[in-house]
């Protein structure tokens, strides 16, 4: 019986033992409620509902005078008492027995039969020994099922707390006083490229040495040792070899008033200090784009004079071979600083655009027209992979300065020959229309590849690009909601994409 843990089971294993060994079929056990006023049926044997149903208060009838006596109590013939209250039918003989545990009531066992002087003296001490161990019993249920029930509301507690953790945009995590880390957040492993089960056990500073380096190691003894929060700035490159940029507090961790550890909040601020390098730099641009106009403007009047001045005198038949050398050097160096100083203007002007429905195959047909014969000279094939593709929405000319760009770029880059190839298709949602300029050159070295839309950036010899070509371009693409990316192999050429929604 005391191997029984399942409460309901454990009580009727009670009555049917009952039943077995004094050889009644009529059994009742009554608990004592939670407040400790009334006794509850908790298991019946030949009892009716009817009678088993209404809780029986302390000091009533014969089983609420055994609860408050402690005692048992035999009635040989319950007619003759006044307060018997109705157990089974046509009852006449009742033994009820006190459930203890040491001095503690816990319920009445209690016996009718429907004959009078049915139980005896000698069932007394037998029936308080099997009351005493079922006692100890339904103790022993009632402490596992609230120990169980303990276990499941520590363990959704638990899962709560971990949701919690796992949800949280920033990493946490824990190590004890020995540096071992304890617990360790889904976003932790984002940030460090570290698993919780690669973490969990490990010393903090054995996974990630140049932490100590950094003089992070320093910071989290000083919370074990002083039990105060501390916070810092920190550059740390990860395992995935990524440098990132943190922000990081550090909490005591305690237990019973003493630090046992140290809570660790690691919060990635490197998108956010790129996006402010980014505005900082794009303010300063700002500031060139106005500069560049303004010297643009001052430089074009006297470079004018300066153009016409040398056509002029390259129209003189006087001149020597050697002044008509510079005049003529003059004038194109000259018409290369227009260049620069249009490029200038373009980068800082602000100019509307017309936008109406075109046709991007028609667009580069026209561009394509305007190399052809350069492309031929150097010994180039362009090749036109056109698909059908639907109309957009974009200003034609402006689209056409950077399909000129990318096509010169692309033959500048093929000087000893190659393959040109311009091709369009349809995204795959439909939504969109792609753009690609393909060659086979030598390609642009990985390290530059970042930089290349950079304004004032170039892989050009000196004199030979202003380094404000692509950038533009890229600015042109973004204000027809496009966008423009690269793909580049050392050794085997480059891709131009260029992506534009559908009208």
């Amino acid at each position: 019986m005391a191997s029984t843990i399942d409460l309901d089971a454990l009580l009727h294993r009670l009555l049917a033992i009952t039943s077995e060994v004094f050889g009644f079929d009529n059994a009742i056990i009554r608990l004592l409620d939670d407040k400790g006023e009334r006794l509850v049926t908790a298991a019946a044997c030949g009892y009716p509902s009817a009678t088993t149903q209404p809780p029986i208060l302390l000091g009533q009838g014969i089983m609420g005078r055994v609860a408050v006596a402690r005692s048992p109590l035999l009635v040989p013939d319950v007619t003759l008492t006044p307060d018997y209250v109705p157990g089974i039918d046509n009852a006449r003989s009742e033994l009820a027995v006190p459930m203890l545990v040491g001095e503690r009531l816990i319920g009445v066992l209690n016996l009718e039969s429907p004959r009078p002087h049915a139980f005896s003296e000698a069932d007394i001490a037998p029936l308080m020994t099997m009351a005493g161990q079922a006692a100890i019993a339904i103790e022993n249920a009632r402490l596992y099922e609230n120990l169980r029930s303990i276990s499941h509301r520590y363990q959704n507690l638990h899962q709560f707390n971990e949701s919690i953790l796992n949800s949280a945009s920033i990493g946490i995590y824990a190590v004890d006083a020995d540096l071992v880390i304890t617990s360790w957040n889904r976003k932790m492993d984002d940030l460090s490229g570290v698993s919780e089960e690669e973490a969990l056990g490990r010393k903090l500073f054995s996974l990630f040495p140049s932490l100590d380096a950094e003089g992070f190691g320093e910071r989290v003894r000083r919370v074990l040792h002083t039990g105060q929060p501390e916070r810092l700035r920190l550059t740390h490159r990860n395992l995935k070899g990524e440098l990132r940029f943190q922000k990081r507090r550090l909490t005591p961790l305690l237990e019973k008033g003493e630090t046992v550890g140290v809570v660790v909040l690691v919060e990635d601020v490197t998108e956010f200090r790129q996006l402010l390098e980014q505005t900082i730099q794009g303010e300063k641009l700002a500031e060139v784009g106005r500069l560049s106009a303004a010297l643009a403007h001052e430089i074009n009047n006297p470079l004018a004079v300066i153009i016409y001045a040398a056509q002029l005198l390259l129209r003189e038949e006087e001149l020597s071979g050697f002044q008509r050398e510079l005049a003529d050097r003059v004038e194109s160096e000259a018409e290369r600083l227009k260049t620069l100083t249009g490029s200038l203007l373009s980068f800082s002007r602000t100019t509307e655009m017309r936008r109406r429905e075109i046709d991007l195959n028609e667009v580069l047909r026209d561009v394509l027209r305007l190399i052809r014969f350069e492309s031929s000279r150097k010994g180039i094939l362009l090749e036109e992979v056109f698909g059908e593709i639907p109309a957009i929405l974009a200003d034609a000319n402006r689209l056409k300065q950077v399909f000129i760009n990318l096509a010169m770029n692309a033959l500048q880059a093929l000087s000893g020959g190659g393959t040109l190839r311009v091709a369009t298709e349809a995204g795959a949602s439909g939504k969109s229309v792609r753009v690609f300029f393909t060659d086979d050159g030598p390609g642009i070295p990985r390290e530059l590849q970042e930089r290349i839309f950079e304004p004032f950036f170039t892989t050009k010899k000196e004199g030979e690009g202003t380094g404000l070509g692509l950038y533009i371009c890229r600015n042109i693409v973004m204000e027809h909601e496009g966008k423009m990316t690269l793909e580049s192999s050392p050794g085997r050429g480059t891709r131009f994409c260029l992506e534009f929604p559908v009208a």
